[in-house]
């Protein structure tokens, strides 16, 4: 499962490493494809939301391969109450209206093939149908679109641009909410332009009703009719993702949500056609590696087959996990956890995270880690922007600040800023993970605004260690327990006969002990009772 690296110049036109992790799987169903990570639902203040266009690309690139930020653009069937929503609403869509021509000069000018890709979006509110964002093959397209009054006549108009050579893709998110409430209406879902739904973002988890990530938000809680189990059940055949859904200029905000996608390359042909193949996957936040195949074919394909399903699943995670989960037609069917023995050399994550201390109080990071008999392979960084609930809140501040370089095989430079935990179960704090190669004597030295820490992978590897940069209530300094190879992969292989049913359909669940989760788009099988035909996967 190896990493690749990507260098590009900054706008300085200096050498920059961004050795961000992109790993393989070693199933035959992934050959020639890498994961890719991305956030393509998120805001800023092209619309209502905070932070510009511009600084929330500038934090994609700090940790994603792909991102596209949303703009909203219009909601037919708004509710006239509270008028303070309808206001902001309204005053939002004129926004994005008037700044069109500028969102999609930056989108274009920020893609980069082998880089970073971008997607020119938008959103399209509905009480009666779910919310959807428009997604474009492209960094420009017709906000028009965004007026119909109906899903069909917004999938006419989406019809009208593939004709001309512009695809687009309409993605319901938020899914769990009742319907009539903004929540996905099965009734009405095709997937004609929705390959895959959005399971996974600041709103909750939609996968079903006891899943990790309650819906808390003031829209409401989730209801089962409108989760993707109950869609499965419903016979409709769609792939997962997640994305932020966050309002502050930051895609990929940690924890969250991610689109997690198996492509052949990082362009827009690839981002593209992975999802439309549905060879994706939702993630919380951490760059979880997952790959899963039935007889021989990826996740997110349509299989004809009367025998025996051989299936396998294959995690390298971000952290050490805590279980692998096979789910077919709803029930959790096999299960495993990591088993490998320990290993004389490191081949793992160590991370480092900095924040806490007074909520509100503003504290301005300069760090700089180095790696002392090792090598870092990789960097990931795990970065929170500033969360806001209601997106009509006044913030203050900038949107834009944090930013890393990796120097060396060695060392790596961090800047960013804290202002505490909102809450004491929202995590605020600002994480970088360093994949590294080494052994028990290898040392991770960390200097925190002047604070130096030192801690060989022998001693992270029996626990975290802790430190602050000054008296009671002051920034918060902690190096993770280590997380060998062992801890963090599982294979998992197995036969399956099926349940008996005409169509089966599996997928994998991921749960990490950091709270972090992972879950693969569904395979779906299906017995044949007349000729023999070749399998078919989605295209």
């Amino acid at each position: 499962m190896p990493s690749v690296f990507t260098s590009f110049r900054n706008s300085k036109d200096q050498e920059r490493i961004m050795a961000l992790p992109r790993m393989g799987s070693s199933l035959d169903a992934y050959a020639g494809t890498l994961a890719f990570a991305g956030d393509i639902h998120n805001h800023c203040d092209i619309s209502y939301g905070h932070g510009s266009l511009e600084d929330a690309y500038r934090n994609a690139r700090l940790q994603l391969d792909f991102g596209s930020v949303t703009g909203h653009a219009n909601w037919h069937d708004m509710p006239d109450t509270p008028a303070d929503v309808n206001e902001y609403h309204r005053r939002g869509f004129a926004r994005l209206k008037d700044q069109w021509a500028h969102v999609q000069d930056v989108t274009e000018g920020v893609h980069q093939d082998g880089v970073f890709v971008s997607l020119l979006s938008f959103e399209w509110h509905s009480m009666t149908y779910g919310d959807h964002c428009i997604y474009y093959k492209s960094g420009r397209g017709p906000l028009r679109p965004a007026t119909a009054n109906s899903l069909e006549e917004l999938r006419c108009e989406l019809r009208k641009l593939k004709a001309r050579g512009l695809n687009a893709l309409a993605v319901p998110h938020h899914i769990g909410y009742l319907p009539g409430r903004r929540g996905i209406n099965w009734g009405t879902y095709s997937e004609e332009f929705a390959p895959v739904v959005e399971i996974v973002s600041m709103h909750g988890c939609g996968e079903h009703d006891q899943a990790p990530r309650k819906y808390l938000h003031t829209m409401g809680p989730r209801d089962t009719q409108s989760t993707a189990q109950h869609g499965l059940e419903l016979g409709k055949v769609f792939g997962f993702i997640g994305s932020t859904d966050h309002h502050s200029a930051h895609p990929g905000s940690h924890g969250y949500g991610r689109a997690m996608v198996w492509a052949e390359e990082l362009t827009r042909d690839g981002i593209w056609n992975a999802i439309r193949a549905r060879r994706t996957y939702a993630v919380t936040g951490d760059r979880i590696m997952l790959a899963t195949s039935v007889n021989g074919h990826p996740m997110g394909s349509e299989i004809l087959s009367n025998g025996d399903r051989e299936i396998a699943i294959e995690v390298a995670g971000g952290d050490s996990v805590d279980y692998v989960e096979l789910v077919r037609n709803g029930d959790i069917i096999a299960r495993a956890s990591p088993t490998a023995a320990p290993e004389n050399l490191f081949d793992g994550v160590l991370s480092v995270s900095v924040g806490w201390g007074e909520v509100g109080v503003k504290a301005a990071w300069d760090i700089e880690l180095e790696v002392l008999g090792g090598v870092i392979t990789a960097v990931e960084p795990r970065l929170h922007g500033t969360d806001i609930v209601a997106p009509s809140d006044a913030v203050k501040g900038k949107f834009s600040f944090s930013a890393w370089r990796q120097i060396d095989e060695h060392r790596v430079v961090f800047t960013t800023e804290t202002r505490g935990n909102p809450t004491v179960t929202t995590d605020a704090t600002q994480q970088l993970a360093l994949h590294v190669t080494g052994d028990e004597r290898t040392v991770l030295v960390g200097r925190f605004n002047g604070v130096e820490m030192k801690h060989s992978i022998a001693e992270l590897l029996r626990g975290s260690r802790a430190a602050y940069t000054g008296g009671f209530l002051s920034g918060g300094i902690l190096m993770h327990r280590a997380s060998p190879r062992n801890s963090r992969q599982v294979n998992l292989e197995l036969v399956d006969k099926g349940s008996g049913s005409h169509r089966d359909w599996y997928y994998a669940r991921v749960r990490q002990h950091n709270d972090q989760y992972a879950w693969s788009s569904p395979t779906w099988v299906k017995r044949q009772h007349s000729s023999p035909q070749l399998p078919r996967e989605s295209q």
